[in-house]
C-alpha cells in the first residue's frame, strides 16, 4: 500500500510513520523546506517538499497513492497571527481532501483531536456522541481543529471514505518540539512546576495511537469520529506519577483559577507581545484547564481494535527520552 503521510516530522506523525513502515507500507512523506528531518531517521520512505498553506504543492505527492494519512497540524496554544493557523489546519485540510478526491485516492485518515469535543467542568466522561458546537471551542487551536474536522465530516457525507481519529493527549518518546503536553514534562523535570491547577487530562500511549492509525486504513466507518484515549487523570495524579518515576517532589500547592489567569495574562503581554517569545502560560491554556478533559474510547475499541493500555510505561519512556536528548538533567 502506498501512503501519503503528512506530519511525519512531528511527534504523533513520527510514530505513525514508524508503524506504517514496519507494516510494509510504501511511504511518501510530506516535509516543508524548513522541516527538521531528524525525526525521519531510520524510516523508509521518499520525501515530498510541500506546505499545507500552499495546497497545490501537495498534488504531485498524491499520484498513485492508495491512501492519505493526514496528521500534520499547527498545534500551538499561543500564536501572533491566528490566520496562519487557520490556513494550515482548516484550509490545508479542505484542499487536501479535495485533491485526494480529484486524484481518486481511495482512503483518507484524518487526525483530528479530542480538543474538538465538548468537555465539562464537573469531570463527566464524554464520548463522540456528546453534543458540541463551535461556541464550545476555547481558543484558535481548538476552533481551527473543529472547523477542519467539519470539513472531513462534510467530505465523508459527500461520499469520500474519510475516517476521523481524535487522539486525547499522546505521551511517549520523540516529542522533539515539544508539544504543549511535552512541555509539562520538561518543566517538571527542570523543577519549574511549583504549583498545579485542579484540572484533568486523558493520557494515551502514542504507540497505540499510531497502531490504530494503521488499522484505520482498512476498518472504520467513513465520517465517524473515534476517540483514542487512555487513562483519565487529574493533573495532580500525573505529577505524582512523574514524581514516582523520577524522585523529583510533586508540587503540593494548588493555585486558584483567578491567580493562574492573572499570571497568564501578564505572560502573554510581557513575554509574548512585548518580548516576542512564546509565553510559559496562556489564557487559552488556563481557560481549557477549567474543564477536565475526560473521555471514553469505547467506540474505537469496538470498531478499530483500539486498546487502552497503562500510561505509566509511556510516561517513563517520555521522561527517559527528554533526559537523553538534553531537555532536562
Amino acid at each position: 500500500m502506498k501512503v501519503f503521510l503528512t506530519g511525519a516530522t512531528g511527534f504523533v506523525g513520527h510514530h505513525v510513520a514508524q508503524t506504517l513502515a514496519a507494516e510494509g507500507a510504501e511511504l511518501r512523506l510530506l516535509v516543508r523546506k524548513t522541516s527538521n528531518l531528524k525525526n525521519l531517521e531510520g524510516i523508509r520512505g521518499e520525501t515530498h517538499v510541500g506546505d499545507l498553506s500552499e495546497p497545490e504543492s501537495l498534488r504531485p505527492a498524491l499520484a498513485g497513492c492508495d491512501a492519505v494519512v493526514h496528521v500534520a497540524a499547527d498545534y500551538r496554544l499561543w500564536i501572533r497571527d491566528p490566520k496562519a493557523m487557520y490556513r494550515t489546519n482548516v484550509d490545508g485540510t479542505r484542499e487536501l481532501l479535495r485533491m485526494a478526491r480529484e486524484t481518486e485516492v481511495p482512503r483518507f485518515v484524518y487526525t483530528s483531536s479530542v480538543a474538538t469535543m465538548h468537555f465539562r467542568t464537573d469531570g463527566l466522561v464524554i464520548n463522540e456522541d456528546t453534543p458540541v458546537s463551535l461556541k464550545d471551542m476555547v481558543g484558535h487551536y481548538k476552533r481551527s481543529k473543529f472547523l477542519a474536522e467539519r470539513e472531513a465530516v462534510a467530505a465523508a457525507e459527500g461520499g469520500q471514505k474519510v475516517i476521523i481519529l481524535n487522539p486525547t493527549t499522546p505521551i511517549g518518546p520523540n516529542d522533539a518540539k515539544p508539544t504543549p503536553t511535552g512541555r509539562i514534562f520538561v518543566d517538571f523535570l527542570n523543577r519549574k512546576f511549583p504549583a498545579y491547577m485542579d484540572t484533568g487530562l486523558n493520557l494515551v500511549d502514542v504507540a497505540e495511537v499510531a497502531r490504530t492509525h494503521a488499522a484505520a486504513l482498512t476498518v472504520g466507518t467513513p465520517g465517524k469520529r473515534y476517540i483514542l484515549g487512555g487513562e483519565n487523570l487529574t493533573l495532580k495524579q500525573i505529577l505524582d506519577k512523574m514524581s514516582a518515576i523520577t524522585g523529583i517532589p510533586s508540587p503540593t500547592m494548588r493555585i486558584p483559577f483567578g491567580v493562574a489567569a492573572t499570571y497568564a495574562f501578564f505572560e502573554e503581554w510581557i513575554t509574548g507581545r512585548i518580548r516576542g517569545r512564546e509565553p510559559r502560560a496562556t489564557l487559552e491554556e488556563v481557560r481549557m484547564g477549567r474543564k477536565k478533559m475526560y473521555a471514553s474510547s469505547a467506540h474505537a475499541q469496538q470498531e478499530l481494535g483500539f486498546r487502552i493500555v497503562p500510561i505509566y510505561p509511556a510516561m517513563r519512556a517520555a521522561i527517559e527520552w527528554f533526559r537523553a536528548h538534553g531537555y532536562a538533567p
